[in-house]
């Protein structure tokens, strides 16, 4: 009988469909890998940081990773971006580190 392979639990927020499309496709190519040592389990959200941090349940520290890009240097850009960063700071107050990954 073979041995079961765990599963790792990750948490991301995104910013729009194309990082959940992509999330969803590396989950499915990590779990149909038979050489993979461990299996993969994305929560991926396509959310704000601080509303995610607040609606999971988690006893232990958790970091929950925030993936978006920056536009432009467009006022509208800049300000969503500087607002987002604000989010994942409160979000890290709640107990729950926030890690971003900005994407260029």
């Amino acid at each position: 009988m073979a041995n079961r392979k765990i599963t790792r639990k990750y948490y991301f927020t995104v910013e729009g469909e194309t990082e959940l499309w992509y999330f969803d496709w590396l989950e499915q190519q990590i779990n149909g890998d038979s050489a993979a040592i461990c299996r993969v389990s994305f929560d991926c959200r396509k959310k704000d940081p601080l509303k995610h941090a607040r609606g999971i349940s988690i006893l232990q520290p958790t970091v929950i990773t925030h993936v978006f890009d920056y536009e432009s240097d467009e006022p509208v850009h800049t300000t969503k971006f500087a607002t987002t960063l604000e989010r994942m700071k409160e979000a890290g107050k709640q107990g729950k580190r926030s890690s971003p990954s900005a994407l260029r």
